[in-house]
C-alpha cells in the first residue's frame, strides 16, 4: 500500500503542475487586462504601466510562471493584488468558516439521505417510494441559490426561525446547510436505493433472512455496508469540493468562505489569489480521491490496491 500511495502522490504532483499551467494560460489568454480589472477602466496609461511593473506583470509570461512556481516550491503562494495580504493567510483565514459549513452540509445530507435510500429500497414500488422520487427530482432540478432564497423567505422572513444570513452561531449554519444538503440528500438517497436493490438479490442477504434475522439487523449489518461503497466515492469528492467553497451559497447567505473570496478574486483578476484557490481546490480533490481509494480496502476486503 505504501508504494501505491507514493505513486499516487507523485501523479497528484504532476496533476497540480498541469493545473497551474492551464490556469496561468487561461488567466492571461483572455481579453481582460488584470491591471485594468484591478484599478478600474478610468486609470491613466502611466499609472497602469507603473502598477504593472510593480506587480511584475510586465515580464514575459514564462518568467512570471517560473517565478511563481519557484515561490510555490518554498510554500509561498504570493500576495493577493486585491485583498492586500498573503494568499496562504487569506485562504486559511476563510477555511474554518468553509469547513464548518461543509461539515454541516455533509452531516445533514447523511441524516436525511441514508434513511431515505434505505426506506425507498425496502418499500420499492410503493406510494412512499414514488413520492420520494418525485419530490427528490424537484429538489435536484432546482438551482441551489434559488432554493436558498426560498428557505430565506419562508424560514427567515415569514416564520423568523433562523437568521437571514451571517456567520457566528449554530443557527447561522442551518439555512445555508439545508439549501445544499436537502438536494444532495435526495441524490445520495437515489444512489443508495439503487445499490440496496442490487444487494437485496445477493446470496448472503437471502441466507441472513433464512437464518431468521430481523430485517433491521440484515439491513444495518449486512446490506448497508456493501451498498455504501458507491456512496463513499461521492462523499469523499463532494466533501473536498465543499472545502473549496460554494461561492453562490456563501454570497446569498453572506457566509465568509473560500468560495466567495475566490469569486471576488476572479471578478478583479487577482492572479495570485486565483492561482492559490485553484491549486488549493485541486490538491483537496486529489487527496480526497486517494483517501477514498484507501478507505475502500477497509470497507471491502476484496479490494486490493495494486
Amino acid at each position: 500500500m505504501t508504494a501505491y500511495i507514493v505513486r499516487r502522490l507523485f501523479w497528484l504532483l504532476v496533476t497540480l503542475i498541469a493545473v497551474s499551467i492551464f490556469t496561468f494560460i487561461i488567466i492571461f489568454a483572455g481579453p481582460v487586462d488584470p491591471v485594468k480589472a484591478l484599478v478600474g477602466p478610468r486609470a491613466q496609461g502611466a499609472s497602469l504601466t507603473a502598477l504593472r511593473h510593480e506587480l511584475g506583470l510586465d515580464r514575459p509570461l514564462y518568467v512570471q510562471y517560473l517565478d511563481y512556481m519557484g515561490d510555490l516550491a518554498r510554500g509561498d503562494l504570493g500576495d493577493s493584488f486585491f485583498f492586500k495580504r498573503p494568499v496562504r493567510e487569506a485562504l486559511f483565514s476563510r477555511l474554518p468558516a468553509t469547513a464548518q459549513l461543509a461539515a454541516c452540509i455533509m452531516a445533514l445530507s447523511l441524516v436525511f439521505g441514508l434513511p431515505m435510500g434505505v426506506v425507498a429500497a425496502l418499500k420499492r414500488g410503493s406510494v412512499l417510494d414514488s413520492g420520494m422520487t418525485v419530490t427528490g427530482l424537484l429538489l435536484i432540478s432546482m438551482p441551489t441559490f434559488f432554493f436558498g432564497l426560498l428557505l430565506i423567505y419562508f424560514l427567515a422572513f415569514r416564520l423568523r426561525l433562523f437568521p437571514v444570513g451571517g456567520y457566528g452561531s449554530f443557527r447561522h449554519l442551518i439555512l445555508p446547510g439545508l439549501s445544499v444538503a436537502l438536494p444532495w440528500a435526495v441524490w445520495y438517497g437515489v444512489i443508495l436505493r439503487t445499490s440496496m436493490l442490487d444487494v437485496l438479490s445477493t446470496d448472503y442477504v437471502r441466507t441472513a433472512y433464512a437464518k431468521g434475522l430481523r430485517q433491521r439487523l440484515v439491513v444495518w449489518r449486512h446490506m448497508l455496508k456493501n451498498a455504501m461503497l458507491p456512496l463513499v466515492t461521492m462523499l469523499g469528492m463532494d466533501f473536498a469540493s465543499l472545502l473549496t467553497g460554494m461561492a453562490f451559497v456563501e454570497y446569498v447567505f453572506n457566509w465568509p468562505g473560500i468560495g466567495w473570496q475566490a469569486l471576488t478574486a476572479a471578478q478583479h483578476f487577482d492572479v495570485p489569489m486565483i492561482m492559490g484557490s485553484v491549486l488549493f481546490g485541486a490538491a483537496l480533490i486529489g487527496f480526497a480521491n486517494l483517501t477514498v481509494d484507501v478507505l475502500y480496502t477497509f470497507l471491502d476486503p476484496r479490494v486490493r490496491l495494486t
